[in-house]
């Protein structure tokens, strides 16, 4: 079983950025998104801190965020690359099954990603993350690069919020 401590803090800051935006959402009536916990199983706690320092996770985790936007369904998991290839092993077979459920009962699924060489954010429609996958199961490449993304996608941080993202899922249903 995958154990807690074994990725530490991966994806940390960028969690972070994304509660503080989705609590300004809140505050502004404009969606209600809230972080999904993955449930954890205790193994040690230090007895002095009264902290968990190992634990396993219960069950697979399915997507980081779930919520309502302007009465649209939506659910999406953050990543964070550090470089301007994004492995597609990232994905877990489990969430895009569930992403692909969300999206038949008339949600809208999608992933944030975060290019940190870059200090750039992508609102990758899930449409298009099924075409790199496809891909990669017909023998093709196993990842994408960043020059393979939809420039309409692309967004900086900033705008009052630290991941301005409803700019760009307001596009995505636009195409629908």
């Amino acid at each position: 079983m995958p154990t807690w401590n074994s990725r530490g803090l991966r994806g940390s800051t960028l969690e972070e950025f994304i509660n503080r935006t989705n609590e300004k959402y809140i505050q502004h009536h404009l969606a209600l998104i809230q972080k999904v916990p993955t449930p954890i199983t205790p193994i040690t706690i230090d007895k002095a801190t009264r902290h968990i320092t190992l634990a396993y996770f219960e069950q697979k985790s399915t997507v980081d965020y779930i919520g309502v936007v302007q009465g649209v369904p939506v659910c999406f998991d953050a990543k964070e690359c550090k470089t301007d290839t994004f492995p597609l092993q990232n994905i877990h077979p489990h969430q895009i099954e569930f992403m692909e459920e969300f999206e038949r009962q008339d949600g809208i699924s999608f992933f944030l990603i975060y290019f940190s060489s870059r200090d750039l954010f992508y609102y990758l429609r899930f449409s298009k993350f099924k075409e790199f996958y496809e891909r990669k199961e017909k023998g093709g490449r196993k990842s994408f690069r960043i020059e393979e993304l939809e420039d309409a996608y692309f967004f900086p941080p900033g705008k009052g919020v630290l991941v301005p993202y409803l700019d760009k899922l307001a596009l995505d249903m636009e195409g629908r």
